[in-house]
């Protein structure tokens, strides 16, 4: 106790200086009030990440490659190979509260206005992402290996991200709404192009027949005669949290979407080069799904 009272007494000792500096002054107690009762925490944020390889190790190793993620839109060589992105990702502004029940919740959305509704922080957040390739590899050196894919290139708008940790559950929760406006690859192992590959909310080709372009804010105010949101963006409520295994009844990652409705569109597949055609999905559902992950022996 004497060795930690010295310490203590040191440290005041040293700080003193510096607290007549700054002249520091002691806070009442409606002043300490109105420092802890501050309605959570602000980010602005603006990035632009890239990754020489993520690697997955089993007996062998998944191996993915040469990632970027920004904003703008993906860039490519004379080739046609993909190089990167060519912005950031910014416009991004990110509260995050604790509310009194214990609940941690992240609310990530834009800051700049909506175009059209003039709302304030409701601006679509453009993400790009780019993928130089993806492969499996045996583990030893000079082994065999499988390109699965390559020269990927997504590019969408992000609407909505909302997360919450819940303490009731102890679960995290996402609500996200997003879409892809463009997305290439070369699924390489099989011999097939993927061209023009795009993600909306589920009334998005009907209002598109009605003259809605997702790339045209002057016409999101009328989507088919409906609401743009639910023409523009897909969106899921994602649950994650612990749950229990039915087949060895271990402990398990347990994953839960409700309901993933979307139309997605697929401009072309190429197969040696040529397009055999195009398909779309008008008002796909994916319902009543839950996912349980766990490692095996």
């Amino acid at each position: 106790m004497k060795g930690l009272k010295k310490i203590a007494l040191a440290t005041a000792v040293a700080a003193a200086p510096f607290a007549a500096q700054a002249d520091l002054k002691a806070l009442d107690d409606t002043t300490m009030g109105n420092v802890t009762g501050q309605a959570g925490v602000t980010i602005e944020l603006e990035t632009e990440v890239s990754i020489g390889e993520f690697r997955y190790t089993d007996e062998g190793y998944l191996a993915v490659n040469d990632i970027s993620i920004g904003g703008g839109s993906v860039t490519r060589d004379q080739s046609g190979k993909v190089t990167g992105v060519d912005g950031k990702l910014d416009d991004l502004l990110i509260d995050i509260d604790v509310e009194a029940d214990g609940d941690a919740v992240i609310d990530v959305h834009s800051i700049s206005a909506n175009p059209v509704t003039g709302e304030a922080n409701k601006n679509p957040i453009d993400f790009a992402v780019a993928v130089g390739s993806a492969s499996l590899n045996a583990k030893a050196a000079g082994g065999d290996s499988t390109l699965l894919a390559s020269n990927i290139g997504i590019e969408g708008n992000l609407g909505k991200l909302n997360i919450r940790v819940d303490t009731a559950t102890d679960n995290l929760i996402l609500d996200v709404g997003f879409n892809v406006t463009d997305m290439d690859m070369d699924v390489d192992f099989l011999g097939v192009n993927v061209r023009d590959l795009t993600v909306f909310g589920a009334t998005a080709f009907e209002s598109m027949d009605a003259g809605f372009d997702p790339n045209d804010p002057t016409t999101w105010t009328n989507a088919a005669g409906g609401d743009a949101k639910a023409a523009l963006f897909a969106g899921a409520t994602i649950t994650v949290g612990k749950g229990v295994s039915g087949a060895t009844g271990n402990d398990a990652l347990e994953i839960s979407i409700p309901a993933f409705v979307a139309d997605i569109g697929v401009g072309a597949v190429e197969i040696g080069g040529e397009s055999i055609g195009s398909f779309r999905m008008d008002n796909l559902a994916v319902t009543n799904t839950t996912m349980k992950v766990y490692g095996h022996q």
